[in-house]
């Protein structure tokens, strides 16, 4: 059989080298699963190897490699499933919104707890501060700005308390809900607002004093955190990875259970946001 001319050869290759470089990025993504949380609760490296029993669970229940990955910051997170660093995420209410918004990703699991979760307002012990009015003049801090229980929520509290954070607050976004709750402590603010689940956590393994701290308001429930997959990702594996949370039982699974923060989970879908829409849109946060 006589060989193609050097033209056609050349012409072949290429095409081979074309096929190559776009299977080459799908072949990547089937042997790993890329997976992000959000910087709610410390966003360090350490962070990322104390959650390492949480990856290993759920790469036997995927039956592929996990690569659990914490973004700088919120926003980083969202971007990371536009671009597709990411397939899967644990986003907070407002961070879902957005990514939803930008980039169609799809809600699969929640805690329960994710249903009515509050933010609660945080007082460094001695200060005479009994109520939302009693802020006023006061220095507050939110976590990241696109936090729902550390600033939409919060924020949302304080305005219907007849409080404009603007001008009647001296307030600052920490970055995170532990930033924001050792401020507090350590006295560098007078007060601020934090995911309920994390100021727990964080009394419960002796990172925060609570002789030093205290709450003195919670917000109204509201739904908040959610695990997601990008839409691109197979609906079948999106749904394994569902399971995979959804098969998780307090007392056999207690260690996954307390990276987080939670004690059972259930499915999760897109209207039950609708509050977090309109606050967010109110506050022109889009």
């Amino acid at each position: 059989m006589p060989l193609l001319p050097t033209a056609a050869r050349l012409v072949a290759l290429a095409v081979l080298l074309l096929v190559a470089a776009i299977a080459a990025p799908e072949a990547a993504a089937r042997d790993s699963i890329r997976v992000g949380m959000i910087p709610d609760a410390g966003s360090t490296q350490v962070s990322v190897e104390e959650k390492a029993p949480l990856r290993d669970y759920l790469a036997k229940a995927m039956g592929q490699s996990v690569e659990l990955i914490i973004p700088t910051n919120y926003n980083a997170t969202v971007e990371a499933l536009g671009n597709e660093t990411l397939d899967f995420a644990y986003l907070g209410g407002l961070t879902y919104i957005k990514a939803h918004q930008l980039y169609g990703v799809v809600p699969i699991v929640q805690r329960d707890a994710d249903r009515e979760f509050h933010a609660l307002f945080i007082v460094r012990s001695g200060l005479p501060i009994q109520s939302l009015q009693d802020l006023k003049g006061r220095t507050f801090a939110f976590g990241d700005i696109n936090s729902t229980s550390g600033h939409l929520m919060p924020f949302e509290a304080l305005r219907r308390a007849g409080i404009d954070a603007d001008k009647d607050l001296k307030y600052r976004y920490t970055g995170s809900h532990p930033a924001t709750a050792k401020a507090v402590e350590t006295g560098a603010i007078d007060a601020g607002a934090i995911d309920e689940s994390v100021y727990q956590a964080m009394q419960k393994d002796g990172k925060l004093d609570g002789a030093k701290v205290r709450v003195f308001f919670t917000t109204p429930p509201f739904v908040d955190y959610v695990w997601v997959g990008r839409m691109q990702v197979d609906a079948a594996v999106r749904a394994k990875f569902g399971e995979a949370f959804l098969a998780l039982q307090p007392g056999r699974d207690d260690r996954i259970l307390a990276i987080l923060r939670g004690n059972k989970f259930v499915r999760a879908t897109d209207d039950e946001y609708d509050t977090l829409r309109r606050v967010a849109t109110d506050l022109k946060l889009f």
